[in-house]
């Protein structure tokens, strides 16, 4: 990345490749890392966006680089970017962030295509856009907004709304005089107003139309998830059974494990349908037990960042919806009560603290930033959302990919679906 570019050099620049055309190109002789595992001289071909072949020897690359460039698309473009060893992973997909570079999902088309630079620069090549605690009208237009951004930019899947279905004890930095039961009414105007591009919505299902709204959203395709709760073990498996397959930021803003009233925690690991949404920042979840959620819930997590408007910017004032939060030392908490207020996080950073300063393995790391989300959206497998599907490095799947920087875990060269965004 060039430095000197200003945050709106970069914008301009990110959104005219991601909604551009998809280039053929391949990447050799890389240390691959993704959820099947590490390996070295590793190359891969991608053509309209998609992989078509992968290997590790020589030979086989010339043969299959020679196919792809007298296939349909033709070798205009086709460019070989030789890795050096470094490492190459599946793009990240963060599927709840609020924004970053003093903009939020909730902002508009400006507002989104600035978030969604500061997050792709560090190589989050698909998110789903999270908005906050509204009105339900506000709420609405901003769901309008995110569906017209989605329906032009591949790296956007989808929103994600977390509220106004939470419970008021468990608020954390949500506008108490916004959250509501999530009555028959409130679901359909939410629906409509989605147009298809919810893809998860968090729901506290102790509520009283909790379980029946879960059903509901389930029934027309948008993956419930459970969080922001004060819910029992017993209620958190009626909410499973009744659709949710995602658990909100684990550890926070729910009951923790009691041996006599266990929560929603035991009732989500016992039920491998689920995946587990992970703050990795070293703030929200302390070292400990973020490791112990990776040895816990093997193969299910999915990182995410939870990040607000203050990421990649100075400590200082900023807002969450109506509400003033405070930054501090990188740390979001909200003016009024010191309630934490989402992060200042990438997936980058989770990513070199999950390896580097937690000392976990670097295929469990890079699956929970990659194959773990895809998995939570059912988006790792041929689907309606995605051209093609997500989470590895293997034929068929997205050209979405991330050359580091060498010895580090600094994205250097970025792709979202055969686009070079970095």
């Amino acid at each position: 990345m060039d430095h000197r570019q200003s945050r709106e050099e970069l914008t301009s620049m990110v959104s005219r490749a991601v909604m551009g055309g998809a280039a053929t190109f391949a990447v050799r002789n890389a240390t691959k890392i993704d959820a099947r595992g590490v390996e070295g001289h590793f190359w891969l071909i991608s053509v309209d966006g998609g992989i078509v072949a992968t290997g590790t020897r020589d030979d086989d690359f010339e043969s299959a680089w020679n196919a792809a460039r007298t296939s349909q698309s033709g070798p205009v473009g086709a460019r070989i970017f030789d890795a050096e060893g470094a490492v190459l992973t599946p793009g990240y997909i963060d599927i709840h962030s609020h924004g970053a570079w003093e903009k939020s999902f909730d902002d508009g088309a400006e507002g989104i295509a600035t978030a969604r630079t500061g997050h792709a620069i560090h190589g989050t090549t698909r998110q789903v856009l999270s908005l906050i605690t509204n009105p339900l009208d506000v709420m609405s237009e901003n769901l309008r907004a995110v569906a017209a951004a989605c329906s032009r930019r591949p790296d956007c899947l989808g929103a994600h709304l977390e509220g106004p279905f939470l419970a008021i004890s468990r608020k954390g930095a949500h506008d108490p005089a916004c959250l509501r039961d999530p009555e028959p009414q409130c679901v359909d105007e939410l629906l409509e107003a989605g147009d298809g591009w919810i893809r998860q919505i968090t729901i506290a299902p102790e509520l009283p139309h909790g379980i029946d709204a879960i059903r509901r959203f389930s029934r027309a395709g948008v993956i419930p998830a459970i969080g922001h709760c004060d819910a029992d073990y017993r209620t958190t498996r009626r909410g499973i059974d009744a659709g949710a397959r995602i658990l909100t930021h684990i550890f926070n803003a729910m009951n923790g494990i009691h041996h006599r009233k266990p929560g929603p925690i035991p009732a989500v690991l016992e039920d491998g349908r689920v995946q587990v949404e992970l703050i990795n920042d070293g703030f929200h979840v302390d070292d400990p037990v973020v490791k112990l959620a990776f040895g816990l819930f093997r193969g299910r997590i999915a990182l995410i960042t939870d990040s607000m408007a203050a990421t990649g910017c100075p400590d200082g004032s900023y807002s969450l919806g109506k509400l003033a939060v405070k930054v501090e030392d990188g740390h979001a908490r909200l003016a009024s009560n010191g309630a934490i207020a989402g992060s200042t996080l990438t997936l980058e950073e989770s990513v070199r603290r999950g390896v580097e300063e937690l000392g976990l393995s670097a295929v469990d790391v890079v699956a929970a930033a990659t194959q773990g989300p895809a998995h939570a959206l059912g988006i790792d497998v041929p689907n309606k959302v995605t051209d093609h599907p997500l989470g590895v490095l293997a034929p068929g799947y997205a050209a979405d990919c991330i050359i580091h920087e060498k010895g580090t875990w600094k994205a250097e060269s970025v792709w979202c679906e055969g686009r070079k965004l970095l």
